[in-house]
This record gives structure tokens, sequence and C-alpha cells, in this order.
């Protein structure tokens, strides 16, 4: 991630930055911290930057000039997304904050003064936030409170990335409370259950703490973890077809834009806002047709499992991508793991293993014809070079989510034989294994494995299958996964 701030003081937010574990961070090179001075850009040969705006009132404006030049001088003719940090922004939040986290770059414009010139500000900015209703000197502070919040969220930054899962708001609740050494302190004790070593009840007991702490504290947001309770215990009823809804909001990224179930039916809108994906589910055509009116227009994708949305999308210019069956795995008992070296992958790990390495890896997953469970002892006059052509998309997409999911390999004497991807919206992908392997028990093995890592989230692990791919929907089957009644359509946008 590389953040660049537009700003007149400089100095202000490298020195800021820099004693903390963000700065830190900074060092080892996991993000980049790029302050621009705003004043540089200015063809006043006193560096002015300001001036007193049209129509009079007290203060001084920046003007659009130096601004729009310094934007320019970052962008170099890219798109960016670019943040005003000002009180009349909407809120900022963890949600927001994890969307963000998402991005290669990010700019964060900030004012003094009364302001900047509205022209400069429609031609460069498109995120307005407000850290809170009150006003500051400038815009440098709130810029540095959304970086640290996003920065946290990329691996890496944090050294043990489950801190970024298991904190305040996480899922909509504060934190539960903590303890440290020594056990009594003030006459007080370490809680009882937290020396017992049983982890499923220390879970329990942080859920319900983090429950009544939210009810206490933040009463809003203790509803809107009701809410979601109720709503995620009607879509528990038909588990196999909802569990993408469920999981999504389960992870805290479903944002519920429409509500209207009942038993046996209803009308649902979520909205994955980390993956841009729509999940819908609809009475009738009418229903439909109205909750495909209250999709986002930076929607990506859309997921229905009704057939007549099929009809509904098709007559409101979307078009059909894929159709999936949709497998799940909702006991609480790990999976096993035969093949025994398969271990998560970092960004690095992956860059080690390289390309080639990965083209000798694919099997064009376990979707071909020819991928069968008793494969040839050795792949001779295999055309890698095809394969290496051929996954050079795949590989530059499996690099990308390294840096937000989860990607485990499995190695035999060293040599990386396989991966499997988790992606960002918490599907299990299908495993990519060198075919001159046992393809059929390592990819058992990485599912086993990712699933495992998940069901330790207190999760469901769920994928999604090509209607196509049938060897695939065995593979999971042998491994205890159901398989959902309904398919699982996804549309995109034909503009």
């Amino acid at each position: 991630m590389k953040f660049h701030v537009l700003t007149l003081f400089p100095e202000m937010v490298m020195l800021g930055l820099a004693p903390s574990i963000i700065g830190r961070a900074a060092q080892r090179d996991r993000i980049s911290i790029n302050a621009v001075n705003i004043r540089d850009y200015s063809l006043d040969r006193h560096k002015k930057v300001d001036d007193y705006p049209y129509g009079g009132g007290a203060g001084m404006l920046m003007q659009a000039q130096p601004v729009y030049d310094a934007h320019k001088a970052v962008t170099k003719g890219r798109r960016i997304r670019t943040i005003y940090v000002t009180p009349q922004g909407m809120p900022f939040s963890q949600k927001i904050a994890q969307e963000l986290a998402q991005e290669e770059e990010l700019i964060f414009l900030c004012g003094h003064y009364e302001g900047i010139d509205e022209r400069v500000l429609e031609e460069v900015v498109t995120d307005y936030l407000s850290i809170g209703d009150y006003v500051l000197t400038g815009g440098e502070l709130p810029a540095m409170v959304i970086m640290d919040a996003v920065a946290r969220l990329i691996p890496g930054v944090l050294g043990n990335d489950m801190s970024a899962e298991e904190e305040s708001f996480y899922n909509d609740l504060l934190e539960y409370p903590q303890y440290s050494r020594p056990e009594v302190w003030h006459g007080k004790r370490v809680p009882q259950v937290l020396l017992s070593g049983n982890h499923r009840k220390v879970s329990q007991w942080r859920l319900e703490q983090s429950i009544l702490r939210t009810e206490e504290r933040r009463p809003d947001l203790a509803e809107i973890y009701r809410r979601k309770q109720r709503l995620t215990a009607q879509l528990a009823k038909n588990k196999r077809n909802n569990i993408h809804m469920i999981e999504s909001i389960a992870r805290g990224c479903g944002e519920i834009l429409y509500e209207e179930l009942e038993s046996g039916g209803g009308n649902l809108l979520v909205y994955d806002r980390l993956c841009k994906i729509c999940m819908i589910l609809a009475e009738d055509v009418d229903s439909g047709e109205r909750l495909v009116g209250l999709i986002p227009d930076e929607t990506v994708k859309i997921w229905v499992v009704q057939p007549f949305m099929s009809e509904v999308l098709w007559k409101m210019r979307f078009q059909k991508l894929h159709a999936y069956i949709q497998v799940l795995y909702p006991q609480k008992v790990a999976l096993p793991v035969r093949h025994k070296d398969i271990h998560l992958l970092s960004k690095e790990d992956l860059e080690a293993i390289n390309l080639n390495a990965f083209a000798e890896m694919l099997s064009a997953e376990i979707s071909n014809a020819d991928c069968q469970k008793d494969l040839p002892d050795s792949a001779d006059g295999y055309d890698w070079e095809h394969k290496r052509n051929a996954g050079l998309v795949q590989w530059e997409e499996i690099l990308a989510d390294a840096a937000n999911g989860l990607v485990y390999g499995a190695f035999q004497e060293g040599i990386p034989v396989g991966m499997i991807v988790t992606d960002r919206n918490g599907r299990l992908g299908l495993p990519i294994v060198a075919e001159r392997f046992a393809a059929w028990e390592i990819a058992k093995s990485l599912i086993a494995g990712s699933a495992n890592h998940i069901l330790e989230k207190g999760r469901i692990p769920y994928a999604h299958v090509d209607t196509r791919n049938q060897k695939a929907v065995e593979l999971f089957e042998e491994l205890g996964f159901y398989k959902a009644t309904a398919v699982v359509m996804e549309y995109g946008n034909l503009g």
C-alpha cells in the first residue's frame, strides 16, 4: 500500500507517524508514505497557496492551481482514489477502513484555512471523509487517523494478522475486556475462565462480554448486531443455499441495504463492500426489479439463487457470467490434513515461488477432464510453456489475493507442488496442484488446511464450484462438504 499525503506541513505527517507501528511498517517496506508539499507547486514567487474567497467572508481559501498540480504530479495520469478529509464528509468507520485497505494506493488531500477551492475538489476528489463532527485547524491529523486505521489491516503491518480481526468494532461489537499479569492486582482477579485453558469457553466468554459492553456503551451498535443476528437466524433455515449471505454478514462485510424477511420468504439485499458484490433474495419478479434498482453504482457482481431473477437481470441489462454449485462444511470438527507439509504463504513466499514454478503447479485447478484420481508418475513431454502463458493472469491474481486473503501452499521435499486461495469474500478457491504429483490427495489436504483455518475463526468454510466441474464437487464431498440444492448465478453489468 502506498499512501500519498498532499499537505502544507509534510514534516507534521512524517514525524507524527515515524515512531508508531505504522512508521516501523514503512521502514520494513510493508507500506510507503509520501508526504507532498503543496507549496512546491505554487506558481507564486513567494510560494503563496491561498487567497481571499469570492463573495467575502472570514479567512483565506487554498487555491486550485497548486493543489491540482501536486495531485497531477503524484498520479501521473493514473486514477488513484483521492480522499479529502472534511467535517462535511461521510463518517469514517471500520467498514470503510476495510474497503480502503484493498487499494494499492491512496491519496489524502489535507485542507487548511477555510478550505479548498471547490473547483479542484470536483476535479480530483473521489471520497469525502470525516472523523467527527468538529473542526480542526487542518486535515493532517484526520488523514493520519485514517491512514493508521487502514494500514493496520494490511497483512504484515501488525505482525499478527489475527489482531486486526479480534478488536473493537469487529462485526459491530466492541472489544471484550483484556487482562495481563499479575493474576491479582489491587484485589481484583483475572476472570477464572481465562485461566482455564479451554479455548472454546474463552471464546464464548469473550463474545458474551463484547455483547454486554456494546449494549452498555454503544447501544446503537448493539442494535445493529442484534438485527444481523436475527437476519442470520432467518437465513440459516436454508443454510446451504444462503451460506454466501450468512458468511458475508458474519464477517462484518455484508451491509444490509434492504430487509423484509418473514418465515418462509421475503426480500433481502446485502452488499459486500469489500468485494463490491450484491446478493439478492426476492419474493417475486416485481420485488426483484425493485431490489435491483437499489444496487449501488459501484457494484461489480450480483449473486442470485432464484431462477426467475435471471429474467429480471437480463431485462435490466445485466449479463450472466457464471453458474455455481455451493458447497459448505457446517461441522465444527477439524478436517484431516494428510499431506503434512502444508502451511500459510506470505506474499514474499509466493514471490519466491515465482511464475515458472507456478506454471509447473497448474493442472487447470481440479477442473480439467485430464485431471484424474490416478495421475501419471511423470510429466515428460508436458507443454509447460503453454501452462506458463495460460497461468500468467491467474498468477497475478493470486499475488494480489495474498495481500488480502489466505494462500496455503503444499510442498514435497521443499518443492512447491500446490496452493489454494481463500478470496476476499471468504470463499475457498479450487486447489491448484502439479499434475506429476498425487494431485487428488494433495488437493484434499489443501482444502482441509484452509477450511480448518476458517473454522478456527468460528466461521463456516464454503466454496463456489462451476456447475460443469463435477470432479471438484466430488472432491469437496469426499471431505464431508454438503451441496446446496440451488445454483448461485453470477451476473455483471452490461453497461
